[in-house]
């Protein structure tokens, strides 16, 4: 359920610009008529209105998983947290000056922002944010935990690069491919490289002596 949530507001970033792409003329009139009211100048042109009209679902789609875990009580993330702040911000930024360059930064923004709270952890509260979401589970010399935090710093600012690049190089239709699927692909590659080094230095588990008995077999 919780890795549906984290997910929903890409999928339907995705699925309306899909829509709204192939449809841009139909996008631009509808984005006209009932956005001009948010856009400077009041008129959407057909290039830009499929991103607007996905930058506002997304921003719809977060605030409402916001207003879902806080209705059903649950604990609403800090990269949540930024994630809603950084998609008001740019995205609003983004419909009133119907520009597609504000929300293309915003994915580079979120990368950072998790890249800076993953440094901060370490470095200014002594303690790996990774070792205390998966501390309790699993048990790790000092020095691994202190690598795989560095691991998700280095990967998050690779990754904010790797957005502007090709937001910038690319068509708008070959990077929202990426924000999908590319960036999709390159989180699970990576996590699962962690886990095949977490599983090389987590600590063997100890079995019993050849010959040793269990209780039951001392019974008179």
């Amino acid at each position: 359920m919780k890795l549906l949530l984290d997910f929903l507001p890409l999928l339907l970033f995705f699925v309306t610009f899909k829509y709204a792409d192939g449809r841009q003329d139909w996008a631009a009139a509808f984005a006209t008529d009932h956005l001009g009211f948010l856009v400077s100048g009041g008129k959407v042109d057909a290039e830009v209105a499929p991103v607007l009209l996905a930058t506002l679902v997304v921003m719809v789609a977060t605030v409402a998983q916001v207003v879902f875990l806080k209705a059903t009580r649950r604990k609403v993330d800090l990269m949540l947290w930024i994630s809603l702040a950084l998609v008001t911000v740019m995205g609003s930024a983004t419909i009133y000056f119907h520009s597609e360059t504000f929300i293309k930064w915003k994915p580079t923004m979120l990368y950072w922002a998790f890249a800076i709270v993953f440094l901060v952890s370490r470095l200014a509260l002594g303690r790996d944010l990774l070792r205390k979401m998966l501390g309790g589970e699993l048990q790790l010399p000092d020095a691994i935990w202190a690598r795989l935090n560095w691991a998700w710093v280095s990967f998050f600012t690779a990754l904010g690069f790797a957005n502007i690049y090709v937001a910038y190089h690319f068509t708008t239709e070959a990077w929202a491919n990426f924000k999908v699927f590319g960036v999709t692909g390159l989180i699970v590659l990576f996590v699962l490289a962690q886990g095949l080094y977490m599983a090389r230095h987590l600590p063997e588990t100890a079995e019993p002596a050849d010959g040793a008995a269990g209780p039951e077999k001392h019974q008179p």
